[in-house]
């Protein structure tokens, strides 16, 4: 999200703003929360890829009225299986959320409202407190993969490293470059073993289940332009040096190849 062209898009029938803090980099807060205050609206963090991530020295998800954490498996702090946490510090939105992820209950057996049966099992819950202990070093580890990416593919010109603001500390979820030939760049890796994948081949505004809000194509140029180059090379704390190296001259052989 753009902080800076919010004005365009936000006015006082703005209910919320929610910010996506995509692949562990902090959103630009300062613009958006400004934003917000103009119009009175609310601000959700989207922390889902951003575990421990930082904006001007406060951590993701401490910013905002109300802010969404994944703990899927695959992200920065996982748990076994699926699970998620909201945080808050207002207490009545604290309130609302603790009934609505037990059957709309404000005490055993009193519904107040329609809820859902959303509680973190025990197991996933201490999975995760001991994780939790590990996640600066962890993340400490996907920087430093971050850069030996950037030094082995700086010579590489077909291909734009992910850019890093200089406002908050980035936690890389994932390592998405810009590329050129991004299929045909995927295909070949994924035939010397390498699996890449694509996060998002298609912007929201053209997905499906978006169709009722009338967009179309070239709503939302830049997230387009993305959709068509973004390519996410292997991120996890635990990956080798001699594995990035490997993925980088994979990468360097096939532009020589097509060149």
């Amino acid at each position: 999200m753009d902080g800076h062209c919010l004005s365009r898009v936000t006015n006082d029938r703005t209910k919320a703003i929610i910010p996506v803090h995509l692949y562990g980099q902090s959103a630009e807060l300062d613009s958006i929360m400004e934003a917000a205050e103009k119009h009175s609206s609310f601000v959700i963090e989207d922390a889902a890829q951003a575990h421990g991530a930082t904006y001007k020295g406060r951590r993701v998800g401490g910013v905002g009225d109300v802010s969404c954490f994944s703990f899927y498996p695959a992200k920065n702090l996982g748990a076994l299986g699926d699970g998620g946490a909201i945080a808050t510090n207002d207490d009545s939105i604290g309130e609302r959320i603790r009934a609505l992820r037990s059957y709309g209950e404000e005490r055993k057996y009193l519904h107040t409202s329609i809820g859902r049966n959303s509680r973190l099992d025990e197991i996933q819950a201490a999975v995760l407190r001991v994780k939790l202990k590990r996640l600066d070093e962890w993340n400490e580890r996907r920087r430093r993969h971050a850069r030996l990416y950037d030094e082995n593919l700086e010579a590489v010109t077909q291909v734009d490293p992910p850019t890093v603001a200089d406002y908050g500390e980035h936690v890389f979820h994932l390592y998405v470059i810009r590329c050129k030939l991004r299929d045909r760049l995927r295909a070949r890796l994924a035939k010397n073993g390498v699996s890449a994948g694509i996060h998002y081949p298609c912007p929201l505004h053209l997905q499906p289940a978006s169709k009722h809000l009338g967009y179309a194509i070239g709503d939302f140029p830049k997230s387009e332009i993305y959709a068509d180059e973004i390519l996410s090379l292997p991120m996890f704390p635990e990956l080798g040096d001699h594995e990035i190296s490997y993925v980088c001259d994979k990468i360097k052989e096939f532009y020589k190849m097509e060149s």
